[in-house]
């Protein structure tokens, strides 16, 4: 719910005695997200696994297959229309469903702070095109499409925060996968820094009807998954 509800896909589910179309599935494993139509409302999106991956038209043989291999992580792509207007896209491949995930950089929610850090413009920036940003206390972390969380990261655990009418949404991550193709010691990974647990307090601050003793529940050295 976390995912679908954050405009992320899901993990692979086994989705049981579907029907559409005339067409009745018995069971089918596929991740699910949601998608705004013309209308204002969500629509239900299946991704299921494909027997071969369809490669998006503006991406070479080459890139194609460096994606699929797992050698990048991505690529970024602009592409312009009749009238000369320009998208920006990050690339991925879902090696679970075999299929290319394009992503309008421009929609990437991109956390003002992290940690209780604020992100430069610099580092904001790398973010929405899909690098890698490492802040003062040394988490690192990157956007990812195909992530259920959306993002990947030298941590268990990490808490990014948005501007949002002039005040700060929170998000908590927790149980955090690692960065691509970089394993991590889980020890040092699930270490995690006095910014973190700063901004966990502000959460805390932040609901009503909790106690001081709430927020010292969240001291503490490593968090687990």
């Amino acid at each position: 719910m976390k995912a679908l509800l954050s405009g992320r896909r899901t993990d692979l589910l086994e989705l049981s005695d579907l029907e559409a179309e005339n067409i009745r599935i018995k069971s089918l494993h596929a991740r699910i997200s949601l998608k705004m139509n013309d209308n204002g409302k969500a629509n239900l999106l299946v991704h299921p696994i494909y027997h071969t991956a369809i490669t998006p038209d503006f991406l070479t043989d080459n890139e194609a297959q460096q994606l699929q291999k797992g050698e990048i992580q991505n690529l970024l792509r602009i592409l312009q229309d009749d009238k000369g207007n320009k998208t920006e896209l990050l690339v991925e491949y879902d090696a679970e469903t075999r299929e290319f995930i394009v992503s309008d950089s421009e929609k990437i929610l991109v956390p003002d702070m992290v940690n209780n850090e604020f992100l430069t413009p610099a580092q904001k920036e790398n973010y929405r095109k899909g690098k890698e940003v490492q802040i003062a206390d040394g988490a690192k972390f990157n956007y990812s499409g195909t992530d259920r969380q959306g993002i990947l990261s030298n941590r268990l655990a990490l808490v990014a925060s948005v501007l949002i009418d002039g005040g700060l949404s929170y998000m908590v991550y927790r149980g955090l996968n690692a960065l691509f193709n970089k394993k991590r010691d889980e020890e040092a990974a699930g270490r995690l820094s006095p910014g973190y647990y700063a901004a966990i307090r502000d959460i805390e601050d932040q609901r009503p009807g909790r106690s001081d003793q709430a927020a010292h529940n969240y001291k503490g050295n490593e968090i687990s998954r």
